[in-house]
Parts: structure tokens; sequence; C-alpha cells
């Protein structure tokens, strides 16, 4: 049995946020796709999935929002146990350099894609961050293999058959 993982968004904006939900629906039928308009929704959120059984593979979270930041959140987020491994990207127009720095730096931040983007971006680089995601923590990735890198799925299956066979 494979274990569900999710793809989490963070977005104040109701437009943007319907917007990136759409650029990621290609990845529906392997991932649930979960979105929260603030840090303190997408914390609920997360305790929820948790509970669940759900596992964090990627968050794609802006940086400001009303209350708390998105840089803070990513912060928080790796150094959670239960959240540090779900790889990180900061989508925003409006991050400064000391902010990204600190997202890089504290929060293990895997890309900065700033707004506007482009559909064909966002889906690359989440399709990596996935791929990366599957194969570091995942057991069996072959239910991937169609839907992100290909190679990098089949290498894993190669790698960890040579183990096996040792």
């Amino acid at each position: 049995m494979k274990q569900e993982l999710a793809i989490i968004c963070i977005e104040d904006e109701p437009e943007v946020l319907e917007s990136i939900l759409r650029d990621l629906e290609i990845f529906e039928d392997y991932f649930k796709i979960e979105a929260a308009q603030s840090v303190n929704e997408a914390r609920g959120l997360v305790q929820l999935m948790l509970a669940a059984g759900v596992a964090p593979a990627l968050f794609i979270c802006d940086h400001l929002m009303p209350g708390e930041t998105g840089v803070d959140y990513l912060v928080q987020l790796s150094k959670d146990r239960a959240t540090a491994r779900a790889s990180r990207m900061l989508l925003t127009g409006q991050a400064g350099l000391p902010d990204t720095v600190r997202a890089v730096n504290e929060g293990g931040l895997d890309f900065y894609l700033a707004k506007p983007w482009k559909t064909e971006d966002l889906q690359k680089i989440a399709k990596k961050l996935l791929t990366d995601f599957v194969v570091e923590h995942v057991t069996n990735v072959l239910p991937y293999l169609g839907i992100l890198d290909g190679e990098a799925i089949s290498n894993a299956m190669r790698n960890r058959k040579t183990l096996t066979d040792q």
C-alpha cells in the first residue's frame, strides 16, 4: 500500500491561489493538493493531514500574508520532525533579499519562484521537487513513474533492487 502524499499551497490572494491549484492539477491523481489562505490555516490543515496519515511532500508558500510570513512558516516547517522532510518552495514577488536568504539558510528552502510565474515553470519545479522527495522518502516509487521524472524513478528502482540483491 502506498502512503498518501500531499502538496500544500499557502497563498492569501484567492485568485492567485486558484492559479496555483490549476497549474498543479496534473499531479492530482498522485498527490492530494490542499490549499490554505494563511499560515494559521495551513497549520491546522497539516495537523489534520498528519493525523490522517497523509505526509506533506511539498509546501508552496507565498511570503507576505496576514499574520505570519511565509518565510517564518517555512523555517518552522524545517524544524518540525513531522514536516522537515517535505520540499519547500517560496512563490512570491515580495520577499526581499534578507527574507530569501533566511528562507534558504534557516528554512532549507528548495526553490524560490518569483511572481508572476509561467505554468510550465511551476510544473517543472514541482515535478523536480516531488521526484526528489519520492526518491528519497518513498519505498515503492513505481506508482510515480508516470507523473514524475521517469529516469530518476527508474534509477531509484534499479538501485533498490541492487541493494536487495546483495
